[in-house]
């Protein structure tokens, strides 16, 4: 037993703990303690004596507070889904789904990374400003007591950095576009949620704080919905950058038209025709069907000029026959 707990074992008496007992044990201060029963979060102690007496579910019930707390809720929402679980409505549930959307969003795992590994893998000088950046952006993390070691939560993001640094990219300009970056990415994870909230989440989370078998059901839902979000960016981001990196090439290039293959189907052109003509194709096939109408028709004058020139040499060969 570590000392910690052979002093709270020492303080605990027969009939439960003193308050400063129940401090030593919890974690948490004797002004935490009577603040958190002033605004309803813990039990009233019972009385012995002079003496206020706590039991173990003070003990279970500060834990579960601490760990809340470490998850970013406040103390009133804390007090919400105490009182669910004290009225019976459970809160397993909550639990399970706090701990499922506080869990890890990526398969990634954390790394680690010597200070000299840094400095080499960045060109082997020492850049003691870039390291302040990195920490500051998050991209590396100090480590207590290693001033020569950093935790390196996405090694696939450092191991980008260094990707672009050796093409030239100097370590600021990264650091720049990571920032603006980032609060791109935040705009569109923030906007994911609003919009599965709104039609997947408030059926489960339209009552607070939720029931325990609803809270499960999301926690369920968090679980399924969770790589669909990296799963619609990678493939919008797909998207864009092969578009957008045609469109610069064409630029830099100075091209006059798209740079795609002439034999590939998936080419296409701008080509400017008359409004009277546009005007027509409307009033015969409808707005919407405007383009398919005049690619179908120039698709088959295509195939029918095609057709006729396929033609044409029999038709000569039998005419000089025929006269012959």
């Amino acid at each position: 037993m570590n000392g910690r707990g052979q002093s709270a074992a020492a303080g605990r008496t027969a009939a439960g703990y003193r308050i400063e007992d129940l401090a030593h044990a919890s974690g948490a201060t004797v002004r935490t303690i009577r603040a958190y029963q002033d605004r309803g979060l813990l039990p009233t102690p019972e009385r012995s004596g002079r003496a206020n007496v706590y039991r173990d579910t003070h003990l279970s019930r500060l834990r579960q507070i601490a760990d809340l707390l470490d998850r970013g809720y406040t103390l009133a929402s804390i007090k919400e889904l105490l009182e669910a679980w004290d009225t019976g409505r459970g809160l397993g549930g909550v639990l399970g789904l706090v701990a499922e959307v506080h869990g890890p969003w990526t398969d990634e795992q954390a790394d680690r990374i010597s200070r000299a590994e840094l400095n080499s893998r960045f060109g082997g000088s020492p850049d003691d400003e870039a390291v302040a950046e990195a920490v500051d952006l998050g991209v590396l993390e100090r480590i207590p007591g290693r001033n020569d070691e950093f935790l390196v939560p996405s090694p696939q993001e450092l191991a980008v950095a260094v990707e672009l640094h050796a093409a030239g990219v100097p370590l600021s300009a990264i650091s720049g576009h990571l920032r603006e970056l980032r609060d791109q990415v935040e705009h569109i994870a923030s906007r994911f949620l609003e919009f599965t909230t709104e039609h997947v989440f408030a059926r489960y989370l339209g009552h607070r704080p939720p029931t325990d078998s609803d809270a499960a059901e999301a926690a369920t839902m968090v679980r399924k919905l969770r790589p669909l979000a990296q799963q619609t960016v990678d493939a919008e981001l797909a998207r864009a950058m092969r578009m957008f990196a045609t469109r610069h090439l064409q630029h830099h290039l100075g091209a006059d038209r798209p740079l795609t293959s002439e034999s590939s189907p998936s080419a296409t052109y701008q080509v400017d025709l008359p409004s009277e003509t546009i005007r027509s194709v409307q009033r015969l096939v409808g707005s919407e069907n405007v383009s398919a109408f005049v690619a179908a028709a120039a698709e088959r004058e295509v195939q029918s000029r095609t057709l006729d020139a396929l033609a044409s040499p029999t038709r000569e060969v039998r005419h000089i026959t025929h006269n012959g």
